[in-house]
């Protein structure tokens, strides 16, 4: 019986790639940190996540149909909500982005190690170790 390559990484190979969107929103931010007017911009990861997921599980029957790669908005960007105000209309919080940006890069590399073990045994199982 065949597997299909999605099956064996499972929802981790989207976990990546919508983890390095986090990381490049939150770069953003913190880069901005002092721009005037800036609004602190991030996704809400699960709900992201749970759209590719549902993306993928759909299969188009016909060429006319919706592309459901973009239908669900998997990264839509959402503004942040400040905790305090500022002067300039500036919503980035350095201490919360640089920590949201901790967490997030622990966990990209989190997901890069499984990532890295399934390969590992699919090149072992391949060469019969």
């Amino acid at each position: 019986m065949p597997t299909s390559i999605d099956r064996v990484f499972g929802v981790h190979a989207e976990a990546l790639q919508l983890r390095a969107r986090r990381g490049e929103l939150i770069a953003s931010n913190l880069a901005n940190a002092d721009t005037p007017n800036y609004k602190a911009r991030d996704l809400d990861f699960r709900h992201a996540l749970d759209n590719a997921q549902s993306a993928t599980a759909m299969k188009s029957t016909h060429a006319s149909h919706i592309n459901h790669a973009n239908a669900g908005g998997a990264t839509s960007t959402l503004y942040r909500v400040p905790g305090q105000s500022s002067l300039d209309g500036n919503t980035v919080d350095t201490q919360l982005e640089t920590t949201k940006f901790s967490e997030n890069a622990v966990r990209y590399q989190t997901t890069l190690r499984f990532l890295n073990g399934k390969i590992s045994g699919l090149m072992k199982a391949i060469k019969g170790e």
